[in-house]
């Protein structure tokens, strides 16, 4: 067999054999396996400011106290931050006004002669018209020397007494308001545990001039009588008196001040009536705003009220209270965070009082707390529009302070300039809360401008005027209510 024929015996063989077999199978690509679902992972959650948080009191009463913060988000390092405060007093619906152990301590001094001393005198006679026969009065005027009629029930009979007594006050002398204030407490004293309420109101129209003199003096005659359960009014009246001292005595006193122009005869009267109101519907006294400052806060200022600081403690001294009373107050601080993340405490405060409604001791607390974060424009963007708008009115009332002080020194250019100031602060106010969220405030100012521009060419009591009026507007827009009339 030659070679030819072995090729095809073995080429057929295979081809036999292939058939049996089957042919091998041509490779193909494996198929793709399923795809894997993409898991797209959330975003993470807002980091979410920490809530003012009421702090169970074991006494609640009649005062609640609510607060927030301008800057609830820090930034590391020190920032201002602003807590925003209101205490507010129930309201007692359908309550008829509580009787007053009441003393009217009038300024008889000859600054007080013509319209000043008639119109004191109507005044007081048109607060005997509205006492009765619950309530106990005392008048008491004062010169060099004091004169008074001792407390008496306001019967029918009694009014015409008391009326009479106040038709024959004439203005004569110096102005003895320490020797008043005592004469009027001593009286007051005599049935003081008679009366849920014990109120003492004074009327000046000028400087103390005889017996205790000094601001500190009569501050601490004042203090006395209130730490005795009596609260002290005061009014001013006309363009020489002393408003520092008036408001620090109201201050002192736990009462309300209110400036009376002497173009206004009917101001007084209004503001006996409003007083008397007030005392008459009084729930809470003794009132004390405090709190602690934690490690990396550090306290500058409450704008337009009296306070001390003893170590890391703050106390705020407060009015006492009638209900549906509410007093507003901004906490100026530092916080300098040790931390790049996470909540700290800003300050927790607690305002304790003498319930009236119970005659207990009572509180209300309030803890703030803020969130610390590197992200700059999270802690810009979220700012507090609420608070915002209140610290800028705060800061904008420290500027009418300033500009009645320049302009009672005849410091025309810097009470303007004061004035002037307050542009930036609304501008900044309006950024965060909105256009026009402080139109009022932009108004009042406007108005203190007028004064200032006006005072260079104005007489001299009407520049001692215009001063009063900025000093009382800077203490509404720092937050008071009902204390300033």
């Amino acid at each position: 067999m030659n070679r030819t024929s072995i090729f095809l015996t073995v080429a057929a063989a295979l081809l036999i054999l292939a058939v049996v077999m089957g042919f091998p199978k041509v490779a193909t690509q494996p198929a793709p396996p399923p795809p894997v679902p993409v898991v797209v992972a959330p975003p993470p959650e807002p980091v979410v400011a920490p809530v003012p948080v009421p702090v169970p009191v074991a006494n609640p009463g009649s005062l609640s106290l609510t607060g927030r913060l301008s800057h609830p988000y820090l930034v590391p390092g020190t920032s201002d931050v602003f807590a925003t405060l209101e205490v507010s007093a129930v309201d007692v619906p359908g309550a008829k006004r509580a009787p007053v152990n009441l003393a009217v301590v009038i300024d008889r001094s000859g600054s007080m002669s013509g319209s000043k001393i008639e119109n004191a005198r109507r005044a007081a006679s048109k607060l005997v018209d509205l006492l009765d026969d619950q309530d106990r009065l005392s008048i008491v005027h004062y010169g060099t020397d004091v004169n008074s009629m001792g407390g008496v029930f306001c019967t029918p009979e009694n009014k015409l007494k008391l009326k009479r007594y106040i038709a024959n006050i004439s203005d004569e002398g110096g102005t003895n308001i320490g020797d008043g204030l005592a004469v009027g407490e001593k009286h007051i004293a005599r049935a003081a545990t008679d009366f849920r309420v014990n109120r003492l109101l004074l009327l000046s129209d000028g400087q103390p001039t005889v017996g205790i003199t000094t601001a500190n003096g009569l501050s601490n005659v004042v203090r006395a009588i209130r730490n005795r359960g009596v609260s002290v009014t005061s009014l001013g009246v006309g363009a020489d008196f002393n408003e520092d001292l008036m408001q620090k005595l109201a201050d002192v006193g736990g009462g309300s001040y209110g400036f009376i122009s002497d173009r206004d005869p009917s101001a007084m009267a209004t503001l006996f009536q409003r007083d008397l109101e007030q005392a008459g519907t009084m729930v809470a006294r003794t009132v004390q705003l405090s709190f602690d400052l934690p490690a990396g806060v550090r306290f500058v200022e409450v704008y337009g009220r009296p306070v001390s600081q003893v170590g890391n403690k703050v106390i705020i001294s407060m009015p006492d209270f009638s209900a549906r009373q509410v007093e507003k107050l901004v906490v100026h601080m530092t916080a300098s965070p040790s931390v790049t993340s996470g909540s700290i405490d800003i300050a927790s405060f607690q305002l304790a009082y003498t319930d009236l409604l119970t005659e207990k001791p009572a509180d209300a607390r309030l803890s703030l707390a803020a969130m610390v974060t590197e992200d700059r424009t999270l802690a810009m963007n979220n700012r507090d529009k609420t608070a915002t708008v209140a610290a800028g009115k705060a800061r904008a009332a420290m500027n009418y302070q300033k500009a009645a002080v320049a302009l009672d020194n005849g410091n025309w250019a810097d009470a303007n300039k004061a004035l002037k100031d307050n542009e930036q602060i609304f501008f900044e106010a309006d950024a965060v809360a909105g256009e026009g969220s402080m139109a009022e405030e932009r108004q009042t100012n406007t108005g203190m401008f007028g004064l200032s521009t006006a005072a260079p060419s104005a007489p001299a009591p009407a520049r001692r005027e215009a001063v009063k009026k900025m000093k009382t507007e800077s203490l509404r827009s720092s937050g008071r209510g009902d204390s300033v009339y």
